[in-house]
């Protein structure tokens, strides 16, 4: 069974998902797809697919399971080097960690101010694996998902009450494969997991 995935959803939320699934379910066959861009359900590039926009094919079941919260992070090192900002307009004073071609993201970095992007950022990729490691490693100050940065190496949040920006999350499969029982179940599964993250932090 094929599932798809963001980056940062699929190498850090759904291993422990589906490995607790697969102890109950030992014969389940999974492959992981893990893509920043949305895959074709209705052409079959995947069974199911955990999306961060909603889609809108009519032929799609689609269940919404919350919003992944992502805040502003730093580590420790980055800090004690450069102090604490005071608010969304001194971050342009710091060393800052985001995107580089990621349309989307350098949008969503926009509402930090003009002072922000795209070239105030130090460190650019368009991985948020990498974004999230150059984060901790003490590169600068960046956007990660608030109950990733929760794990070792803890990180420090930043202006919580200045940027707290939200991602609606979906589980989504054709709805031809509602049928198949190892696909429900593992929809199903998907859904009240990752239900349970999303209600972190």
């Amino acid at each position: 069974m094929r599932i798809t995935a963001s980056e940062m959803v699929g190498a850090h939320v759904l291993p422990a998902i589906l490995a607790e699934l697969l102890e109950r379910h030992p014969r389940l066959r999974f492959e992981s797809h893990l893509s920043n861009r949305t895959e074709d359900l209705l052409h079959q590039e995947a069974d199911i697919a955990v999306r961060m926009v909603r889609p809108v094919q009519s032929a799609l079941v689609v269940k919404p399971v919350g919003a992944v919260k992502l805040g502003l992070f730093a580590a420790p090192v980055c800090l004690a080097r450069a102090g604490v900002p005071r608010d969304l307009a001194d971050l342009a004073r710091f060393a800052l960690v985001g995107p580089d071609r990621d349309v989307d993201f350098l949008r969503a970095l926009a509402t930090l101010g003009d002072g922000v992007v795209p070239d105030a950022l130090a460190y650019r990729t368009d991985s948020h694996f990498a974004q999230l490691e150059a984060i901790r490693a003490g590169a600068g100050i960046g956007v990660c998902q608030v109950a990733l940065a929760a794990r070792a190496p803890v990180l420090t949040r930043l202006l919580p009450d200045l940027f707290d920006l939200r991602l609606e999350t979906f589980v989504v499969m054709h709805e031809d494969l509602r049928q198949v029982r190892r696909v429900r179940a593992t929809f199903d599964h998907l859904v009240s997991r990752l239900r349970a993250y999303c209600a972190l932090a």
